[in-house]
């Protein structure tokens, strides 16, 4: 088991990001730290279909298969995780800014007791 994992610039490339935080979670110790620094969903309704418009086109092929739109945190999230820490990094806007909406965060597995979740 591992007290610590970090990912940078992958969930938005990997084919299936349940399988892969799945495994995280999987070798990460309960109430141990996982570190990303990744592609988000944008927070404004034009920005995200602009996402999934150059994520249906041309964006994965230039861009080694990276999805920009995927919701990131809702799935880390569903993988059992409880975000700690979200910082959003904005880049200086321009045509490629939009598919350059990026967050680091902290998330912790948490603990599973009979009753109760907890981090420790």
């Amino acid at each position: 088991m591992f007290d610590v994992a970090v990912m940078s610039l992958v969930l938005c490339s990997i084919p299936d990001q349940r399988k892969a935080l799945g495994q995280i979670y999987r070798v990460l110790r309960p109430g141990g730290c996982m570190h990303f620094y990744e592609h988000v969903r944008a927070e404004t309704p034009a920005l995200r279909r602009v996402q999934r418009l150059v994520d249906a086109t041309v964006w994965p092929l230039l861009a080694g298969g990276c999805h920009a739109g995927r919701d990131t945190l809702a799935a880390i999230t569903k993988a059992g995780f409880e975000m700690q820490r979200v910082d959003r990094l904005r880049f200086p806007d321009s045509v490629v800014s939009i598919c350059q909406v990026h967050r680091t965060f902290s998330a912790w597995r948490l603990v599973q007791t009979n009753n109760s979740t907890s981090l420790r």
